[in-house]
């Protein structure tokens, strides 16, 4: 026996290139299959006589940790190397011509070769060929006493790595035989497997028809509807149930049973529960329903099943709007939900440019302000410029400092119909609310940074705004901008 480095000329390829003779009978065990390596083979398969291919049967192992999604991940992976190869193959992936080589494996399988799936993963793979015919007048070894044929065993599966077509593993070992007596003992143990196996093996029943099933649905046309699913399954795979409202609501809570809980249209609730989840996983979200949708509602909502948790809640509106929000926790016949008893602080904007005086009935003079669990801020758009002062904190200033900064940690729920009104960058202090100013709070959301995503998304608007006015349009802005300011 000698070692196959896997590299330059020395590769398993090369060896066993010059045995695939019109005629010899070829026996192959792999754990692997890729289409890539097939269509190397392929002349050579067609032109060589009877193939037996025993393969690793993975729809027979263990699955994976993933509950649901693991039985489809095994139907994708479909065999150890893949059908599309691994990353090694993306070039080859990316030439597009998958289907057609679906389509010629499938016929080969079905028309030239027998097939076998080996129960689990084979501990060696292997190629044997075997020279049935050979010409008495011929000069080549075979004629002359020498090796039928060859055997190459050890890490040599039928995909571009196992072939040297794509740089393997370093450490692997591959041997290839020199005498006919070498060779003729790995080919009576493929044959004592290949008996062992069966037709089919009892530890899979039906799975070579569902490895002929891949490599068929590989080879259909797909509808292009596929492409779209599977980028939005891509997209948002991770993001799991986040709007399972009986997994984000803790019914022990009681939310279900309030007034202002079952006031809410369909719509409105899952607006609801969107904002207790981005409240609960990111500590804040915005509320960007039009006008008229009843954001009012939904935020009461958010509120009250907060306080049902024993957590104080703040709202900061307009002085205009301060009648709307003191109305819902008054005893006052006008308030329908006077029977939820909603106990939150209102205070106006401008409440926090004073240190003393009243608000209602409450002494600013007094305020703890770092001890609310949620914030909410009506009209947050107020809040898009964030000022400085030589001689005092500005109202942006304080209620980042006092309230958000300091004390408990707070959620922030912010309402507004617009919270983006002249530039991109006015969402930019709205998130810094949430963020507590940290500039890198989203990385691992992959936005490094706030400030320079936004920043580069208003320079893409402001580029669009100069171009012609047949140019700029809606489509074209979105692609300008990118993904990560949506994100």
């Amino acid at each position: 026996m000698r070692l196959i480095k896997n590299i330059g000329a020395d590769r398993v390829l090369d060896q066993i290139s010059p045995h695939l003779r019109p005629g010899a009978r070829v026996d192959a065990a792999s754990d692997g299959l890729s289409l890539f390596a097939f269509d190397v083979l392929a002349s050579l398969l067609a032109s060589a006589g009877p193939t037996r291919l025993l393969l690793s049967n993975p729809l027979a192992s263990p699955p994976r940790v993933g509950g649901a999604l693991a039985a489809a991940d095994r139907e994708a992976d479909s065999l150890a190397g893949g059908l599309l190869g691994d990353d090694a193959d993306r070039e080859r992936r990316n030439g597009l011509q998958a289907r057609g080589l679906a389509a010629d494996l499938l016929q080969w399988l079905n028309q030239a070769a027998q097939l076998r799936l080996v129960p689990g993963k084979l501990p060696q793979s292997a190629l044997i060929t075997e020279a049935v015919h050979v010409d008495p007048h011929s000069a080549d070894a075979n004629a002359a006493g020498g090796p039928r044929g060859v055997a190459i065993t050890g890490d040599c599966s039928l995909t571009t790595r196992g072939l040297g077509l794509a740089p393997g593993n370093q450490f692997s070992l591959i041997q290839c035989s020199e005498t006919e007596a070498e060779r003729q003992l790995f080919a009576q143990w493929f044959e004592a497997t290949w008996q062992a196996v069966g037709p089919d093996s009892p530890e899979g029943p039906g799975a070579r028809q569902k490895l002929l099933d891949q490599v068929k649905s590989l080879a259909d046309t797909q509808a292009p509807s596929t492409i779209y699913f599977g980028v939005l399954y891509n997209l948002f795979k991770d993001l799991g149930e986040e709007l399972d409202e009986e997994r984000i609501i803790k019914s022990a809570t009681g939310i279900r049973n309030t007034l202002v809980w079952r006031k809410l249209y369909k719509f409105q609730r899952d607006g609801a529960v969107g904002a207790i989840d981005k409240l609960e996983r990111l500590g804040g979200c915005i509320l960007a329903d039009s006008v008229g949708l009843g954001k009012t509602f939904e935020a009461l909502a958010v509120i009250k099943y907060y306080e049902l948790r024993n957590d104080r809640v703040l709202v900061l509106a307009p002085k205009r709007l301060r009648e709307n929000w003191t109305l819902y926790k008054a005893n006052d016949r006008r308030n329908p939900l006077a029977g939820d008893r909603l106990n939150y602080d209102v205070l106006n904007h401008t409440d926090l440019s004073r240190d003393g005086g009243s608000s209602g009935d409450i002494d600013l003079a007094h305020v703890n302000w770092g001890n609310y669990d949620l914030l909410v801020i009506d009209e947050s758009h107020n809040f898009r410029n964030k000022q400085n002062h030589r001689d005092r904190d500005s109202r942006y200033t304080r209620l980042m400092k006092q309230v958000i900064q300091a004390g408990v940690k707070t959620k922030v729920l912010m309402l507004s119909a617009t919270p983006v009104n002249n530039r991109l960058a006015d969402l930019k202090n709205q998130i810094a609310f949430v963020t507590e100013g940290r500039d890198d709070a989203l990385a691992e959301h992959g936005l490094p940074s706030v400030e320079t995503t936004v920043r580069l998304a208003q320079g893409q608007f402001n580029r669009w705004q100069q171009l012609d006015e047949t140019e700029r349009r809606p489509a074209r802005l979105m692609d300008m901008l990118g993904f990560d300011y949506f994100r």
